[in-house]
């Protein structure tokens, strides 16, 4: 009798599978604790550089469009204010600019300028930023979002509204990528988190 006893007691213990389940479920866990961060850093992120590149596009619509000139290499005080504007915000919010100055700026035309910095530790191709004053679009709601590289869009037959675009382009560093392996899986997620905005010129 006192050993059949002893059996059902060492059968009842169930101190060895508690730890074989909480050994099965802890990747899961760090997924998901790890996934709720990084996505909500990214959508945080995402919601900031909107903020900024619609305000950014706004200061630079309500310039006038004169200090735009037919061909020069000189940055127009427009989208030098938009630049500003864009610096300001990022100094102001804790966003690290990846070493970006005006002096990284290019131009495509007098009217588009480019500004694009990897340094100050910022991952991938860090941080680039277009600001085309010359972006015209048709005059239809139905119109196409514009693009990463603020390039206009086809007006066809429709009349063609002058605007300034403002796109930012910031390098985001997953997490969530290394850790969905615990599981055996991959994730493919954007390298950068990109936003534009779109002002009609005022002047």
């Amino acid at each position: 009798m006192r050993a059949g006893s002893h059996c059902r007691s060492n059968l009842s213990e169930d101190h060895g599978s508690q730890l074989v389940e909480f050994a099965v479920t802890l990747p899961l866990l760090v997924v998901f604790v790890v996934g709720i961060f990084d996505f909500s850093g990214a959508f945080t992120l995402k919601q900031k550089l909107t903020n900024v590149a619609r305000d950014a596009a706004r200061v630079a619509a309500a310039d006038p469009a004169s200090d735009i000139p037919a061909s020069s290499t000189t940055l127009p005080a427009s989208v030098a204010d938009a630049y500003q504007d864009i610096a300001n915000y990022f100094t102001a919010n804790g966003l690290n600019n990846c070493g970006l100055t005006p002096s990284t700026g290019s131009y495509t035309s007098p009217a588009i300028w480019t500004f694009s910095a990897s340094g100050s530790g910022c991952p991938g191709t860090g941080l680039t930023i277009i600001i085309n004053r010359g972006y015209y679009f048709p005059e239809s709601s139905s119109s196409t979002a514009p693009s990463v590289t603020c390039a206009p869009e086809n007006v066809g037959s429709q009349t063609a509204v002058i605007g300034t675009c403002v796109s930012i382009q910031y390098a985001y560093q997953w997490r969530f990528g290394n850790v969905v392996t615990l599981l055996g899986s991959s994730a493919l997620l954007p390298s950068t988190i990109s936003v534009t905005a779109v002002a009609m010129n005022e002047n």
